[in-house]
């Protein structure tokens, strides 16, 4: 998209209210903002003498065109706002999110409306009271007003034409005296519109309309001498009064104002919103936001104001925060405080405090999925037991196996942050050893192995246990120096029978707690390694008795024959492919003719 002449079309804007959108090369909207005055606002972002954020800047450099939407006051411009930004969600919005999914007390848009708990608002005419972060509180509320004002429950639709057909039948609520029955005409619309009125007073937290009608009812009631409708009333007028007393946290003087601070900490911003009506909190909420353009909290903080007063009926102009908003001009028709003493500054202090648990709660819970894993916890356990320079989070273990000096084998197994990597484990068959000597297959596989690795230009490991004692770790030690990799890998020993850890160079071994997770980690790794290694072992031994089975049904060689030739070729594939001299040569012109005579009728 080829950037146009923005001049032009900033000079063409209206004076009038609506809504702008920036979109990059593109195509794509990547700001949406509104305004007053469509043209003063936008030309205001591309005036040199202005001072703009790092997130405005960053944003103007990347504006390839504007559109704008014309709308007939500044509410439908802030409506229209908050409904094109959840849509299209632009980059350099400040995005703000609730920090749960609050639930509100909804009046719907019908005839003999019914009052209810949800948690999803929808454009469909009614009235939302929330949210409500406290849902004890909610039903504390919904307590009140369902007991001296009855409801209707059901959702049949209450048409006079449904009514006038009886349509409808009497059900429980009437009988249990929580709905006064206007779906089959006992009660008037316009006696159930009262106590929907009754309603809004309490949750807009106008208490005052409420007790008035409850006191006249009482009175008329004594006056009628029906003491116990008297004494219910009297009863209701309590309640209500007392859970006015727990709403009011400042003097009544505070009067009817918003309340919003912030508190970040990092990339994390927290504001919370206190809603005051007659100096007592009536609802409170929550708004989380991600720094990801630098953005003030001045701006995070206006974000705020915008979405509150998109989903509030009834938004008061005074507004108590703990940071001053830079651009006053978009907020003509409001006041603003930052309070330093009084009433109002109690609140700021209450709400920072809320903003600080919450935001303490969310660090919390980003850092406990950001913990360590108990197998990076043993590592770094075993670098400090064993003064290593780097964590080991790449450990290799070696272990040998053999049966009476035959088949001899060795495994390694790698543990990285902890875990086993089984896809790095390697089997060796011991080339150069003859018999049981365990010291000498040490030094072969750890020669092999590093030797692989240099070749190969991978990475060493952080550390390499081997599993024996004194004899084993030097074997490896040997093995080491001898490429010249010597100190550039950490190796220790451990033996078994009493969990001795050796180092090389201290002949005094190192005795770990029995209950620490280093030396867990370490006896972890040389089980696996022994178990690695055993099932090899038994996987050769099986192919080696195969192979003795087949060589012993040919006629004139017995086990200790199969044996001999085997130790001799190592298998029977390479025993096929010798020639004739190297059979006569390695098992004497009689079993060399008795084997080449098995390979020409197939028997091997």
């Amino acid at each position: 998209m080829e950037k146009k002449d923005l001049s032009s079309t900033i000079k063409n804007l209206p004076d009038d209210p609506g809504v702008y959108r920036f979109l990059n090369q593109k195509g794509k909207i990547i700001y949406i903002g509104k305004a007053k005055n469509l043209k003063k606002r936008v030309s205001s972002y591309f005036t040199s003498s202005r001072k703009h954020s790092y997130r405005i800047h960053h944003m103007v450099e990347r504006i390839h065109d504007i559109a704008f939407t014309i709308t007939n006051s500044e509410i439908e411009a802030l409506l229209l706002e908050n409904n094109l930004i959840k849509n299209h969600q632009p980059k350099y919005n400040i995005l703000l999110k609730d920090g749960k999914t609050y639930p509100y007390i909804c009046i719907k848009n019908e005839r003999f409306p019914r009052v209810f708990t949800t948690r999803y608002r929808s454009a469909d005419g009614s009235l939302y009271f929330g949210p409500y972060t406290s849902v004890s509180t909610m039903n504390a509320i919904l307590d009140i007003i369902r007991g001296f004002i009855k409801l209707r429950n059901c959702n049949f639709l209450l048409t006079d034409e449904n009514i006038a057909a009886g349509k409808f039948k009497i059900c429980m609520e009437y009988q249990i005296g929580t709905c006064a029955g206007p779906c089959v005409g006992y009660q008037a619309e316009a006696d159930y519109n009262e106590g929907i009125e009754q309603i809004k007073h309490i949750l807009k937290g106008n208490f005052k309309p409420v007790t008035d009608l409850l006191r006249q009812m009482m009175e008329d009631a004594a006056a009628h001498f029906k003491f116990e409708q008297a004494d219910y009333y009297k009863r209701k007028i309590e309640k209500v009064k007392e859970y006015r007393r727990k709403s009011t946290v400042v003097s009544p003087t505070a009067g009817d104002l918003e309340v919003l601070t912030i508190m970040a900490e990092g990339p994390l911003a927290l504001v919370n919103h206190f809603k005051v009506k007659n100096g007592a909190i009536i609802r409170t909420h929550a708004f989380e936001h991600k720094r990801s353009h630098q953005e003030e909290e001045s701006e995070i903080l206006q974000a705020a104001l915008t979405q509150v007063m998109s989903e509030d009926d009834e938004f008061f102009t005074e507004i108590v925060t703990n940071v001053a908003i830079s651009d006053i001009e978009e907020w003509e028709g409001f006041k603003f405080v930052v309070p330093q003493i009084g009433d109002k500054k109690h609140l700021v202090d209450l709400s920072l405090k809320n903003c600080k648990l919450l935001l303490t709660e969310k660090l919390y819970n980003q850092n406990f999925k950001k913990r360590k894993t108990p197998g990076e916890h043993m590592v770094e356990e075993l670098q400090e037991v064993l003064h290593l320079k780097a964590a080991p989070d790449h450990i290799e273990c070696i272990d040998n196996s053999n049966f009476h000096g035959t088949s001899p084998v060795a495994s390694l197994v790698v543990f990285k942050n902890g875990k086993a990597s089984k896809r790095d484990y390697r089997h060796f068959n011991i080339k150069t050893v003859e018999g049981p000597d365990d010291f000498a297959s040490m030094y072969e596989v750890v020669t092999r192995r590093f030797t692989r690795l240099i070749e190969e230009k991978e990475v060493f490991p952080k550390l390499l246990i081997v599993d024996g004692g004194k004899g084993q770790l030097s074997s490896a030690v040997r093995a080491m120096k001898d490429l010249e990799i010597y100190g550039q890998v950490p190796v220790i020993g451990i033996a078994k029978r009493l969990e001795e850890i050796y180092v090389p160079g201290d002949s005094i071994p190192l005795y770990l707690d029995k209950k620490s997770s280093a030396l867990r980690l370490i006896q972890q790794m040389r089980d696996e390694a022994h178990r690695f290694a055993i099932t090899h072992h038994r996987n050769r031994r099986s192919k080696a008795a195969n192979q003795r089975t087949g060589l012993t049904a040919i006629k004139g060689i017995g086990e200790a024959g199969a044996k001999d030739i085997l130790r001799i070729f190592k298998s029977v594939k390479k025993l096929k492919a010798a020639s004739e001299e190297e059979l006569i040569a390695a098992l004497g012109p009689h079993k060399a003719g008795l084997i080449l005579n098995a390979i020409q009728e197939g028997l091997i």
